[in-house]
C-alpha cells in the first residue's frame, strides 16, 4: 500500500530529540580529541557541529517536527525559541564560519593559520559554555 500523499509522516519526536543530543555528545568527545592532537581547525569545525546539533534538538522540542537542513547557527537559535544573549548570538555567528572555513579550499589555508592554540582554546571554551547553557535550557 502506498502512503497517503496528503498526510505528513509522523515524526518520532523523542527518538529525533535523543538522536541530536547523543550525536552532539559524541561529537564533543571528537572535538576534544582533535584539540588535544592539535588538529585545531578540525576541532573547531566539529565544535560547530556540537552546537548545531544541540540547537536542532531545541528546534525539534519546540516545533515537534524535524529541524531544518541548515548549518546557520543564528537561524537555528532563532527557531529554537531559546533566549540567547547578544554575546552568545555573536559567538554563534562566528562559530557558524568554522563550518565554511574548515570545509572549503578557498578558506582553509587562512583558517588553518588563524587556528592557533590561543584562538582555538578561546573558541573551544565558548563552545563549552554554549553547550552547557543550551543543555540546561533543554532540561527545563
Amino acid at each position: 500500500m502506498g502512503k497517503n500523499p496528503g498526510l505528513k509522516d509522523k515524526v518520532d519526536i523523542e527518538k529525533t530529540y535523543n538522536h541530536w543530543i547523543n550525536t552532539s555528545d559524541k561529537d564533543f568527545v571528537t572535538m576534544m580529541h582533535l584539540f588535544r592532537s592539535k588538529d585545531y581547525h578540525w576541532s573547531l569545525f566539529i565544535g560547530h557541529i556540537v552546537v548545531e546539533r544541540l540547537l536542532k534538538t531545541a528546534v525539534v522540542k519546540r516545533i515537534s517536527d524535524h529541524a531544518p537542513f541548515s548549518h546557520d547557527l543564528t537561524k537555528l537559535a532563532q527557531l529554537s525559541g531559546l533566549s540567547f544573549s547578544e554575546e552568545h548570538l555573536d559567538w554563534l555567528d562566528t562559530i557558524s564560519t568554522f563550518n565554511m572555513n574548515a570545509r572549503y579550499d578557498s578558506y582553509k589555508e587562512a583558517f588553518y593559520r588563524k587556528c592557533t592554540l590561543a584562538f582555538t582554546t578561546e573558541w573551544i571554551d565558548k563552545i563549552k559554555i554554549l553547550q552547557s547553557w543550551t543543555k540546561e535550557k533543554l532540561s527545563e
